[in-house]
Formats: C-alpha cells, sequence, structure tokens
C-alpha cells in the first residue's frame, strides 16, 4: 500500500496515466472503526481486480466550530493504515494542515439549500468546511467515484448536490449504516463515551426502531413518530436531545405526513460531552425502508 502525503507526490501518482481505474476513493478524518472499513470495502468491489481503492486520512478544521472538538479528535495514523492495508486500501493520501490550507486561504465552497436545516441549522460552518475539503481531494485525486456512509445523510445528500451543481465527474456511492451488537451506529466519536453513556446511547437505534414498527403498523403521521422518538429518547437521563426531525427524504424539507416518498426521521442528541448523530430513511419502494 502507497502513502503519501506531500502534493506533489500526490500530482504525480494522479498524473501517471498507467495507473489502475477506476479510482474509488474512501474520503475520512482517520480513527478508523468497522463503518469506516465497509465502505473500503464497497469501494474494493465497485473498482474490482483492475481498480484502484484510495482513501484519504485528514482532520479538516473548516468543519469544527472553536468550540468543537477539533483538538481532541482521535488520531491514530499508524492504526489506520495497518487497517486499510488490511482490508486491500491501495493508497492513502494524508496531507499535513499546511498543506491543505495556507494562512491566508480565503476560498470557500458553500452550499446553500439542503445543508441550512438539522446539521446546518446546529453547526453552521460544518457543511461549508465539508464542501470545502471534499472538493479539494477530488481535485487532488481525481477519483471516478467516492464512497460516503449513509450514518451522515445530509452530508451524503449536500456532497451529491455539490458533484451535480460543480460537475464534478465522480460518482457518489452511499454505504449502509453500521451498527454495534447493541444498535449504536459506529463513529469515531463512541470512544468519548463514558460507560454510563454508552450503556445509555443505544436508546438512539431503539427508538428508531420503534418509529420504523409504528409506520409498519401504518401511522403516517410524523409528528406522532417524533414524539414517539423523543419520548423514548428522554427515557435516559443522561441523553440531551439536539434535533428530532422528520423530513422528506430528498429535499430534506419538513413533512406532516409520510407520502409516495418516504421519511427520513434525523437525529442528533447529546450524551455528556458527545454528540451523537443517527437516521432512519423509509421509503415505500424498498419494502419497509431501511
Amino acid at each position: 500500500m502507497r502513502v503519501i502525503s506531500d502534493l506533489d507526490e500526490c500530482r504525480a501518482w494522479v498524473g501517471d496515466r498507467s495507473a489502475p481505474r477506476p479510482r474509488v476513493l474512501v474520503p475520512t478524518m482517520g480513527a478508523l472503526h468497522e463503518g469506516h472499513l465497509s465502505l473500503v470495502d464497497l469501494a474494493r468491489e465497485r473498482a474490482g481486480d483492475d481498480g484502484e481503492v484510495a482513501a484519504t486520512i485528514f482532520v479538516n478544521p473548516a468543519q469544527f466550530a472553536p468550540h468543537e472538538d477539533f483538538d481532541r479528535y482521535p488520531r491514530q495514523l499508524e492504526t489506520d493504515l495497518a487497517m486499510l492495508e488490511g482490508r486491500g486500501c491501495d493508497v492513502v493520501f494524508a496531507p499535513e494542515r499546511p498543506a491543505m490550507y495556507a494562512p491566508d486561504a480565503s476560498v470557500a465552497v458553500v452550499e446553500s439549500g439542503i445543508g441550512a436545516g438539522l446539521e446546518g441549522a446546529s453547526r453552521p460552518q460544518f457543511f461549508t468546511g465539508v464542501c470545502t475539503i471534499v472538493a479539494k481531494l477530488f481535485n487532488l485525486t481525481q477519483p471516478d467515484a467516492a464512497v460516503f456512509g449513509e450514518k451522515d445523510y445530509q452530508q451524503l445528500a449536500v456532497i451529491r448536490r455539490m458533484v451535480r451543481d460543480l460537475d464534478f465527474p465522480v460518482e457518489i456511492i452511499g454505504a449502509p449504516i453500521v451498527r454495534e451488537t447493541d444498535g449504536l451506529a459506529m463513529s469515531s466519536r463512541n470512544a468519548y463515551l463514558s460507560d454510563d453513556e454508552r450503556a445509555q446511547a443505544s436508546v438512539l437505534s431503539r427508538a428508531l426502531g420503534e418509529a420504523r414498527e409504528l409506520i409498519q403498523q401504518g401511522q403516517v403521521d410524523v409528528l406522532t413518530l417524533l414524539g414517539q422518538v423523543e419520548q423514548r429518547i428522554a427515557s435516559q437521563p443522561l441523553s440531551r436531545i439536539d434535533y428530532v426531525a422528520g423530513v422528506h427524504p430528498d429535499t430534506l424539507e419538513s413533512i406532516d405526513a409520510i407520502g409516495e416518498d418516504g421519511l427520513l426521521i434525523a437525529l442528533a442528541v447529546w450524551f455528556g460531552k458527545t454528540r451523537l448523530i443517527d437516521n432512519l430513511c423509509w421509503r415505500r419502494n424498498l419494502a419497509g425502508g431501511a
């Protein structure tokens, strides 16, 4: 597995006309877990025997607000590299911050539609940071396709919109949420949780599962569903809800009732100092939702 940190070496790799194609990219901030590795597995499947799987590891300062956890975000580069190599990754681009952002950098990529609510409302700087770094990584690595996890559902939607609107020749592939045995969605931030917080955090998947069961039983009123989810989460004393929202799964606009296009229930909940997100996407044409 080749590891690149220098931008000139990255450009030389990209410019090598003999390099395998297709190239499928998995952008990450490191601190890898099985959820990330499932993205690498999907990338490997899409690239095939003749293609190339590339991953990036970069903790992007532009998507963190000053009060957020940039400084303590887990970093374990050597462990991450070993994990990626073990899953068949061919190339890892792991630049340092000075290489990615000039001291007087003044240009950013701003998405002003589907990123405005949910995470965008709680973290106003987030999607500008995400779009800017993903655009830079696409420019630097020139992938044919890129894989992103559906746990960050809104992020996936924003990136798809950016790719469409800016005409990036990159196929965006969504990968299903990977969960722990108790249902908690895998996240690098799970490592922040105390034992008590970790035990209570599994309520998120249980609450979404109960909402799925209500939909299967014929419930279409979104406020009723959200009320059930909120009540279940609030039963855990260490939880503090940031938002629980029901939106159209494509436009991410609030809806009152489940229509033909389905429903996305998205949530963000604090347990102590750790903020976790999760979601349920229900589509009628997918035999009961995902």
